[in-house]
């Protein structure tokens, strides 16, 4: 009797270990004691500052448009490339200095600025070398794709390129396929680069304060990585009937193997 409650509570205890949490498998959960269901969650959205090896976009037009297609570089139409790889070859890359090189105008020092802060740059010095102010010069400078990668417990791992302006986190990982149940979504980890290196944080998706996180938005070179929960490294299952058939099958072959060695 004594051997079957001992058994009894190891197997409850097992179950109650190994098997993946159901609160833990669903995301942006209200994890405070409000009660109230209609939620105001302001977004935390900085605006993105150029890093090294992004590639920016810039397009100029003036009235007589002819004046400033030398600055509007177009790839080979013949080139057979796809969008990302058009934005790289039309692009320019900001290099390790910070600089971009635009014909006629040089090297412009864009690290660290906003696109709309090069816009201006941009704007001052055509109208300093190139145009008078009745040109009415417009210049737009985007970022060519926000390019990131995932690695982990992600559906697709690998690195893909959106052409929008932001994504956030629940759409990059859309982009990669969804976490599967063994993935921790309580620790999802952003490797983000910054001038002085790189950094490593760590968001809970399954709280609706993520949306809150200055993270929430991926930036551009971003890695999102998703660590196994521990019970995918055990091995017992993602839910309890899984783990309780492994466990029979555990226990099945310990007894066989105690019921040959009696035998002997």
């Amino acid at each position: 009797m004594n051997r079957l409650l001992l058994l009894t509570g190891l197997l409850l205890c097992m179950l109650s270990t190994s098997c993946i949490p159901h609160k833990d498998t669903i995301y942006l959960q209200n994890k405070s004691t409000t009660t109230d269901s209609t939620q105001v969650m302001i977004e935390q959205l900085k605006p993105y500052r150029v890093q090294i090896n992004d590639i920016l976009n810039v397009r100029i037009k003036v009235l007589d448009q002819e004046n400033a297609n030398i600055f509007n570089p177009v790839g080979e139409a013949s080139l057979d490339a796809s969008s990302a790889e058009r934005a790289y070859f039309d692009g320019f890359t900001v290099d390790l200095h910070g600089n971009i090189r635009i014909p006629s105008l040089g090297k412009i020092n864009v690290l660290g600025f906003t696109t709309e802060e090069i816009e201006a740059a941009l704007k001052k010095k055509l109208l300093e070398d190139q145009f008078k102010e009745t040109a009415n010069i417009f210049i737009t400078v985007k970022l060519s794709g926000l390019r990131f990668t995932a690695n982990g417990e992600v559906g697709s791992p690998g690195t893909v390129t959106l052409f929008q302006d932001r994504v956030n986190i629940f759409e990059a990982i859309a982009n990669v396929g969804e976490i599967p149940v063994t993935g921790n979504k309580k620790e999802v980890q952003i490797i983000r680069q910054y001038p002085q290196g790189q950094k490593i944080h760590s968001i809970d998706l399954t709280d609706v304060k993520v949306m809150q996180s200055p993270y929430y938005y991926i930036q551009p070179n971003d890695i999102i990585y998703v660590r196994p929960l521990k019970q995918k490294s055990l091995g017992t299952g993602t839910t309890a009937v899984q783990t309780l058939g492994t466990i029979a099958t555990v226990l099945s072959l310990i007894t066989t193997t105690i019921l040959l060695f009696t035998r002997l």
